[in-house]
């Protein structure tokens, strides 16, 4: 179901390259706003964290991708069922398998029966958070995933989702700045404003 056609309820992907700081991101804004937002975490790094194989051949790397596209495809179902009315923020969508996948991006796409297209439609923003290597820092994150890509990796995955992701109607780009504190104050803010105004779209005033 497109966007446009879910009354009461709004969808937006947090996404980038690694490093970006959108998962700290959705956290503080999830403790800042309280329970009007529903954080759908990241269908990869469950998997991935939970002993699900990383792999680099070409066959093995698809069927991981389809696994996971059909993961967070249904994570994101899952939350809009239990929690009807609240904005959904989802850390990454289901657009990002395409830059991970081992040939073209449409190939991606017809693996799982869908288009570009069709998923945009499934957010009603989008907000990238450009990497850190986009300024040549290293890649650091917290938790218990643990980032395999170097600096010049990083930074193509981060080029190839903002190509994939920027079409989208309300696309937010967060820039890399080496101050992280006042990236994610901005990212903060760019999520905050995008909420507002779908709120005031839908009638809600709240």
């Amino acid at each position: 179901m497109a966007a446009r056609d879910r009354p009461n309820h709004c969808r937006i992907v947090l996404t980038g390259g690694p490093g970006g700081g959108k998962t700290t991101a959705a956290d503080l804004f999830r403790r800042e706003i309280g329970d009007r937002v529903v954080v759908v975490p990241e269908a990869a790094t469950m998997l991935f964290s939970g002993g699900f194989p990383r792999v680099s051949e070409p066959d093995a790397a698809m069927a991981a991708q389809r696994a996971i596209f059909h993961v967070q495809r249904n994570l994101e179902d899952l939350q809009a069922a239990r929690f009807p009315g609240r904005v959904l923020l989802c850390d990454r969508g289901t657009v990002d398998g395409a830059a991970y996948w081992p040939g073209e991006p449409d190939g991606f796409f017809a693996a799982v029966g869908t288009s570009l297209q069709e998923q945009l439609d499934r957010y009603d923003a989008v907000i990238f958070f450009e990497s850190a290597a986009a300024g040549g820092m290293e890649v650091v994150e917290g938790g218990n995933l643990v980032r395999t890509e170097g600096i010049e990796q990083a930074r193509a995955l981060d080029q190839a989702l903002r190509k994939l992701w920027s079409p989208h109607p309300r696309f937010v780009l967060v820039p890399h700045n080496r101050s992280f504190f006042k990236k994610i104050t901005y990212g903060l803010a760019s999520i905050e404003g995008i909420v507002a105004t779908l709120a005031e779209a839908n009638g809600d005033s709240r």
